[in-house]
């Protein structure tokens, strides 16, 4: 049986989830706004998980998401359960603030 780690959305940042507009497609998320909670639970799929979930002592809600084995995310909305992928922000350019020296020929 799979088993899915849990990332809990911070909780300073529930409410500006729930009034987010529901946007169709793979969810961006940010790292940053997760705690990587420890907590695994072992279920034949992401709504499984939910139902085994829901009644624990720290139930999952809307906002934090599911890691399957394989690396995929699913985050839980109000409409379902979506997939979602983690958004990195690009490194800036280290030379950014250097002048950029001519080509020698």
């Amino acid at each position: 049986m799979p088993c899915f780690r849990i990332h809990r959305l911070k909780d300073h940042l529930r409410q500006n989830f729930r009034f987010a507009p529901h946007l169709a497609g793979t969810a961006g998320v940010k790292p940053r706004d997760y705690e990587a909670a420890e907590e695994t639970v072992e279920a034949a799929s992401p709504y499984a998980a939910f139902f085994a979930l829901r009644e624990a002592s720290r139930p999952i809600q809307v906002g934090d998401m599911l890691e399957c084995e394989d690396g995929l995310l699913r985050i839980f909305k109000f409409v379902g359960i979506e997939e979602a992928q983690w958004v990195v922000p690009e490194a800036k350019a280290e030379a950014a603030g250097e002048v950029q020296q001519p080509a020698s020929a």
